[in-house]
Parts: structure tokens; sequence; C-alpha cells
């Protein structure tokens, strides 16, 4: 069964638009042929004081082994803050540009 994460977290201080988008584009190769990792979403608030991502995985497991103390570590060197992860199964994804939808 697909297993969606759920991160969020506090920006240290107010950035523009531009700029969070920047820093999404320059960790995104961090996450490109991870395996088991399906989809990753940036998420910054309209307020651009918090944000996070969505991750879609294969499994449990493999949310866990990207979702490790590295980095975790990583994460709070770079924004200065904790994350929250919460983690939920996905029994059914609907993928509208696919036309389809799949079950776990």
């Amino acid at each position: 069964m697909a297993v969606t994460a759920i991160v969020r977290f506090p920006f240290p201080e107010v950035k523009t638009e531009e700029e969070l988008i920047a820093s999404f584009e320059s960790s995104s190769a961090l996450y490109q042929d991870v395996p088991g990792l399906l989809r990753k979403y940036y998420l910054m608030s309209e307020d651009r004081r918090s944000g996070g991502g969505v991750y879609i995985f294969e499994s449990r497991a493999d949310a866990e082994r990207v979702h490790d103390e590295v980095w975790r570590a990583r994460l709070l060197e770079r924004m200065g803050v904790e994350p929250d992860v919460q983690y939920f199964d996905s029994p059914v994804i609907v993928d509208n540009e696919a036309r389809a939808a799949s079950t776990a």
C-alpha cells in the first residue's frame, strides 16, 4: 500500500516566493531517483511563514528510510527547525493527469 508523508515546519524567516522556489529547486535533486519515492510536492503557505512537503512512497519502510536522522539533521541545519512528519496509508490514489485511479 502506498504511504503519504506530510512534512510541515515553520520557516525561520519570511522569504519571498522566488527565494523559496529557488531553495526548493536547489534541493530537488536530492529526491530524484530515490528508491520507493514516487512523488514529492513542495509546500509553502500563502504568508510564506511555513511550508513542507507531501511525499508519496511505495511503502512505510521507504518513507522512514528517507526521513531518517540524517535527513532531519540536514533540514535542521538548512532551515533551522525540526520538522513535523506524519504518515498516512493511501489505499486509493486518483491521478487525473493519467486519467486513472490506483488501489493498493
